[in-house]
């Protein structure tokens, strides 16, 4: 099937930054066959014909860090430090089952959907032992919707009784995590170009693993061929926990254990030395840029324009939605850019620069460069078609920055891989309703007492 989208402003993202404030793109399939200036070429054939007048047209936003189960636990600890927030929520999440973390996931990637996102990846490192089959849930949960899903199949074994932070009882056994991780790797990753489902292995971060399950899975992941995610340098408390235990920073630490290199993107890397943030450029070592997250949480601004300008892949991430309860991709692009000046000025970033950190940069943080995060011919059509022509967004002449600076528009035609996902800014692949009643289920069970952790209740005390 072909489909024409004519009379409408076009962002490509790529390498030379090309612009068309009136153009076309033409899809064929799950393909970009054209874009360019003016009217698209009149056709004979079959195809569906949309009329882009008011609206831009972007390459699909990519999401580099989530966790999706996160949407049944939204609002609990809101003035808590990290280590606090975790502290707070891992009782809580001792309560996931399959059912709770399909119903979150289904509901947090459809808020995605409506915010522009094609491609999400989603870290899942909660495996409680009378949880069911959660990364079964979770891939469900990403067809079931219908976007790019990067399945992050994460780990931890260091548990409180090994001076880590989560509970024992939420914590798997080395050989255990690894075995199952491979297991998620051979049952669901697809090399495919066209994927819509893909394996990444990630153990959760230095203060929840061992060095051995760290070491063990860059070993397995590039045995396999897939990639590697995992949390990094996000907090001054991380950073000081590493100095005590290990006589380094947390960028030395993951370099001393195999954790940098071009099949590597790291979730926050707030606080980074300058030392820090050449060996990551050099490597080509990608950074996740979570805005929104680590203003919720507190933990600093992250140094994005150091890491551009030594050559670090960046992405934009939503992180988990008990630390960013909006859940949404688009509003990240205009927090990136506020962050970016508040660290260094107004020059430190540019609006056309955060809507590249939302598509290419996300694409190359995730090994996809060549296949989504740019509108050119022989890209899968993955897009977004965003609606400025409303009283929101009236006057901006400059449709990049109304997208970026104005409030979120509405989305008229979201396209993964040329199916419709989202229409007339509704989502088309699932009932908005069902999904609603299925996440205040699901977060209900959560909510109930959990006689080994005491209340659960929304920011109280435990």
């Amino acid at each position: 099937m072909i489909t024409v989208i004519d009379r409408v402003a076009v962002s490509t993202v790529d390498a030379a930054g090309t612009e068309h404030l009136h153009g076309h793109v033409v899809v064929d399939g799950d393909t970009i066959v054209s874009v360019g200036s003016g009217p698209a070429p009149a056709r004979t054939g079959p195809h569906t014909y949309v009329d882009g007048s008011g609206c831009l047209v972007t390459p699909g936003l990519v999401n580099t860090h989530h966790h999706l189960y996160q949407w049944a636990t939204r609002g609990f600890a809101q003035d808590a430090t990290l280590f606090e927030w975790l502290t707070e929520l891992y009782p809580v999440w001792r309560g996931l089952d399959a059912g709770v973390t399909h119903a979150a996931a289904s509901a947090g990637l459809a808020r995605l959907a409506v915010t522009g996102c094609t491609t999400a990846a989603d870290h899942h490192y909660v495996f409680p032992r009378e949880g069911g089959d959660q990364f079964e849930a979770l891939v469900s949960a990403g067809r079931r919707i219908g976007i790019r899903l990067h399945a992050v199949r994460g780990s931890m074994d260091r548990g409180r009784s090994h001076g880590g932070l989560p509970p024992d009882n939420l914590v798997e056994e080395t050989e255990a995590a690894l075995t199952a991780t491979e297991k998620a790797i051979d049952e669901h990753h697809d090399p495919a170009r066209d994927a819509l489902v893909r394996v990444a292995v990630g153990p959760c971060s230095p203060f929840s693993v061992s060095p051995e399950l760290m070491t063990g899975a860059a070993e397995l992941a590039r045995r396999k061929g897939v990639r590697l995610h995992t949390h990094l340098a996000e907090t001054v408390d991380e950073e000081e926990q590493c100095l005590a235990e290990n006589g380094c920073t947390p960028t030395e630490y993951a370099e001393r254990l195999g954790w940098l290199g071009d099949d590597v993107w790291l979730a926050h890397t707030v606080h980074l030395s300058g030392d820090a943030v050449r060996r990551l450029g050099a490597t080509s070592t990608g950074s996740a840029h979570c805005p929104t997250s680590n203003g919720r949480l507190g933990t600093g601004i992250a140094p994005v324009r150091d890491l551009l300008d030594a050559g670090a892949p960046v992405g934009l991430g939503v992180d988990g939605a008990a630390s960013n309860e909006d859940g949404g991709l688009v509003a990240e692009l205009r927090q990136s850019v506020m962050q970016a000046r508040q660290r260094g000025g107004p020059k430190a970033m540019t609006f056309r620069q955060a809507l590249w950190l939302g598509t290419m940069g996300g694409a190359r943080c995730l090994g996809r460069q060549d296949e989504i995060g740019s509108i050119e011919p022989g890209k899968l059509a993955d897009l977004a078609l965003w609606r400025l022509d409303g009283v929101d967004h009236a006057g901006m002449a400059d449709p990049v920055a109304a997208l970026v600076f104005g409030p979120q528009p509405p989305l008229k035609l979201l396209l993964v891989g040329g199916r419709t996902v989202v229409s007339d800014n509704e989502l088309r692949t699932a009932p908005a309703d069902d999904l609603a009643r299925e996440l205040r289920t699901a977060s209900a069970k959560l909510m109930t007492e959990d006689p080994l952790a005491g209340s659960s209740i929304p920011g109280g005390s435990r």
